[in-house]
């Protein structure tokens, strides 16, 4: 009987909380929506990780096919021991134009076996209490950035913990200045043989293998975010492409990159093939030049892109 009474306590506490509505799979070619947010339907190969579409370890690495309102948003692969995000990856299609809602922060319930509500002590994942902690040089730093969301229900889509990593709040900011840099470079330069924007985006995070480096001694603080692009300018008629990486301390800057640099940088001590796109995105094209400078954001520079520091491999 105790046992019925507890599982039910376990429900209605779940009931409280604000859920993303997600659907956690075991692949992410299991949900036909969530492959168009890969270009060619294609994941990213990140050795040890997912591998040709397969998660290495599905104790641990669990693909979300991120679902709001009856809607596939974006997808995630997220790691429930670090309790972050490996990766988000989604579609830009353009931002409305719409004053956008207040929402607050949601939590992925398939991930969890047993809730509880008091200080949100939940297992598999972060959760929005691990960020009201003392510490206030961390802020929840979002993989698919709300900036970005096509239309009001995917800006709240993107309002999840399972979207969102501990970042540092000054490198944040440079972070930010770099998103808005490349939205308006994407809504430029990635117009489709339709004659609409669309480009594909993964941006991830490299976690520390530090076990003393976490937020309330729980979430992994990540030593490393990264992004990159992928469209089609039907001007060039061709394959355009753009990356950037930064480690996540208040002194590091944004690095922009071709593919070729930033794959390098994720990959793995062991040997391992890394790929963020599929081949048909140029991997060693020059990059055009960027209107901001992004380790200071919007201060001109006479030096833009200092040389990065020593890149940390993708653990």
């Amino acid at each position: 009987m105790m046992g019925v009474l507890n599982h039910l306590s376990t429900l209605l506490l779940l009931s409280l909380l604000p859920p993303a509505l997600s659907h956690v799979v075991d692949k992410f070619s299991d949900v036909p929506q969530c492959k168009t947010f890969y270009l060619k339907k294609t994941t990213p190969n990140l050795p040890g990780i997912l591998v040709g579409g397969t998660v290495q370890d599905q104790n641990r690495y669990k693909p979300i096919c991120q679902l709001f309102n009856n809607t596939y948003r974006f997808a995630t692969l997220y790691d429930t021991t670090n309790r972050i995000p490996v990766f988000s990856a989604y579609t830009f299609t353009g931002s409305p134009t719409d004053p956008r809602p207040s929402q607050s922060w949601m939590i992925e319930p398939q991930l969890e076996d047993e809730m509880e509500v008091e200080n949100a002590a939940v297992t598999h994942q972060a959760a929005d209490a691990d960020y009201k902690n003392k510490n206030l040089t961390l802020v929840r730093g979002q993989l698919f950035p709300n900036s970005q969301a096509s239309d009001n229900d995917t800006w709240i889509s993107t309002f999840t913990l399972t979207n969102s990593v501990p970042q540092d709040s000054t490198f944040k900011d440079r972070w930010k200045t770099m998103e808005h840099n490349v939205k308006n470079i994407i809504e430029t330069d990635c117009i489709n043989n339709n004659g609409n924007i669309e480009a594909y985006v993964v941006t991830g995070a490299v976690p520390s293998d530090n076990s003393n480096n976490t937020l309330n001694n729980r979430v992994n603080i990540p030593d490393l975010l990264w992004t990159a692009y992928c469209c089609y300018n039907n001007k060039l008629r061709k394959w355009v492409a753009r990356a950037h990486w930064g480690n996540n301390r208040n002194d590091s800057t944004v690095t922009p990159v071709n593919l070729e640099a930033l794959e390098k940088v994720l990959k793995k001590k062991k040997s391992g093939h890394v790929q963020v796109f599929p081949k048909n995105c140029p991997r060693r094209h020059e990059l055009p030049p960027t209107p901001t400078p992004y380790h200071q954001p919007l201060l001109p520079t006479t030096n833009p892109y200092p040389l990065p520091l020593t890149p940390t491999p993708y653990h």
